[in-house]
């Protein structure tokens, strides 16, 4: 049986840090108040566009897989807050990484996009339907804030990451995966003011707001995780005491907790970086699945659950069976644009817009 081995992997992070402080200079909130509450101390703001994160975390991982991207038959692009929806971002990734040979396609389940691309991914080399395909999960969603919103903003971060899948007769990689959607509780997490459904004569259509029912969607998350989590294990035969290390969605400290609590894993297996980064949507378990190779916390033959959830409400889990190599093949020196201004700064214009919108309705 063809399974797909995880052959390279790779992230990219901007270097402008928002911290909890900073947040502290323009609304109503502190260091303590966040962190408490989230696990969260800073998050980091994308200076460029979606795409060229995507090109840096899709060249790190190429090159960790020593592939040339000429080789790519599939681009699977998770993101929500893609450069443009026409032509869609995937296709301007495969022209930056002059892959000439893949198909490019956008994946937008929210925060699950990466776990669903690398399902799809999978599955797709298992038929033999392809054979070499490249898996990015990322945001820039800081640009899609209301500034004056406390409960969402504090949220989340922009960053990248990626994976490259290739064919392998030894059973590794994903060996299974559970996905699904609570369509019910699609409003539990909405960003307004996007998609045809909204008026463009609203005077308010130029600005993004958010719904989000912090306590529908931490009940909800952490029920569905869980449950994909014993599905995967029971279909692949592997238990609990058998699981090496948990790389999860990086949303909240409390639902990362509660998540193993439920499903029954030890604090020390749980792989957690959202006191770095915040919540990067569809880029929080590549990202941390490759700070976790990085830092020599994954093991030749490791098992690794990963479960996530997003808007929609979409959830899934996945078993990973790492190969033999943790370390890259070849390294890159690909980076982001230099950027000359601090976090705020490239905030600025947005937060000084919200800000003066919610005073005028006041």
């Amino acid at each position: 049986m063809r399974h797909a081995l995880i052959s390279g992997w790779g992230k990219c992070v901007p270097p402008a840090i928002l911290s909890n402080d900073d947040l502290a200079t323009f609304m109503d909130t502190s260091d303590e108040w966040i962190a408490s509450r989230t696990g969260i101390k800073e998050r980091r703001i994308c200076h460029c566009n979606f795409s060229d994160m995507a090109v840096v975390a899709a060249r790190h991982a190429l090159a960790a897989a020593d592939m040339d991207p000429m080789e790519l038959d599939l681009i699977l692009l998770g993101s929500l807050t893609n450069d443009s929806l026409c032509p869609n971002t995937a296709s301007l990734v495969a022209d930056e990484l002059g892959a000439r040979n893949a198909a490019a396609i956008d994946i937008n389940s929210a925060c699950t996009g990466f776990l669903y691309g690398l399902h799809i991914g999978t599955n797709l080399i298992r038929t033999g339907a392809h054979n070499k395909v490249l898996v990015i999960g990322g945001e820039f969603i800081s640009h899609y804030m209301n500034w004056a919103q406390r409960d969402v903003a504090v949220l989340f971060g922009d960053a990248c990451g990626a994976a490259v899948l290739e064919p392998s007769e030894e059973r590794t990689g994903l060996l299974a995966a559970k996905i699904g959607c609570e369509a019910d509780a699609k409003y539990a997490i909405q960003i307004t003011n996007l998609g045809s459904a909204y008026s463009r004569l609203d005077d308010d259509f130029r600005y993004i707001d958010w719904n989000f029912e912090g306590q529908e969607v931490f009940k909800r998350a952490v029920k569905s995780m869980a449950q994909a989590c014993a599905d995967v294990l029971e279909e692949t035969g592997v238990s609990l005491d058998e699981v090496n290390l948990v790389v999860p969605h990086q949303a909240n400290k409390r639902i990362l907790d509660s998540l193993a609590k439920r499903v029954g894993i030890p604090a020390e297996k749980v792989f957690v970086n959202v006191h770095k980064y915040g919540n990067t949507s569809a880029g929080t378990i590549p990202v941390a699945l490759t700070e976790a190779v990085e830092e020599g916390r994954v093991k030749s033959g490791d098992y690794i659950l990963t479960a996530s959830f997003g808007a929609g409400l979409t959830w899934g889990a996945g078993l990973i069976k790492w190969g033999d190599r943790v370390t890259p093949l070849k390294e890159s020196d690909a980076e982001l644009p230099p950027c000359n201004k601090t976090a705020l700064e490239i905030l600025e214009p947005q937060i000084k817009r919200y800000l003066a919108r919610a005073e005028s309705k006041v």
